[in-house]
């Protein structure tokens, strides 16, 4: 399925789509400082999934950018960035869920996260919330000091700043516009999309 033109996914909701292999996957952060998180299942084999821990061993680093290779739980290349005009993004970090906002920060009641985003546009395709683990967190500015702990920062990401990655298999996929207020300096925005040939 090819998205000619860019598609808006509110503050803090999420879309599925399909992608095929060779086509682009272009996500934009229309108005900066707004996180994107990105998940991927082979659309063949929903065993086949998108894995931090896979991609990050084999880049040999922390921060992926163009030309790294994202890659699945079984070895296989998911994703080659292409461009990238902001550099900085995490794939430490699982998606902000209920659990996170009541553990890490003691909100009561209910809270848009982007696990619920996820699971909620990716159930129609049978992925099951069991099935979506580290998502590629586009735009995140996450750092780690030299005791190990990790820091949440302003994303690097201003309005027009883009991404773009090249479907190495068909997968379908699922993408949020981040509704963590600490990962998005406060405020919820829209994230932008296509998907070309």
């Amino acid at each position: 399925m090819t998205y000619s033109q860019m598609i808006r996914i509110p503050p803090q909701n999420g879309r599925s789509f399909k992608i095929k292999r060779k086509q682009i996957l272009q996500v934009v952060d229309p108005l900066g400082e707004q996180v994107a998180d990105l998940f991927a299942v082979d659309e063949h084999d929903p065993n086949c999934r998108l894995s931090s821990g896979r991609s990050l061993d084999y880049a040999s680093g922390i921060y992926l950018t163009t030309n790294n290779i994202l890659y699945a739980n079984n070895s296989k290349p998911m994703f080659t960035i292409i461009e990238d005009t902001v550099g900085l993004h995490d794939f430490l970090l699982t998606p902000c869920s209920q659990e996170m906002f009541e553990i890490l920060y003691k909100h009561k009641g209910h809270h848009p996260s982007c696990f619920e985003n996820l699971f909620l546009s990716l159930k129609e395709h049978g992925i099951s919330a069991a099935d979506i683990s580290t998502t590629f967190n586009i735009f995140m500015n996450v750092t780690v000091d030299p005791q190990g702990m990790l820091t949440v920062g302003v994303p690097k990401s201003k309005a027009g700043d883009h991404i773009a990655l090249r479907a190495e298999m068909d997968m379908v996929c699922g993408l949020t516009a981040c509704s963590a207020e600490g990962s998005n300096n406060g405020t919820f925005k829209p994230i932008d999309f296509l998907v070309r040939s």
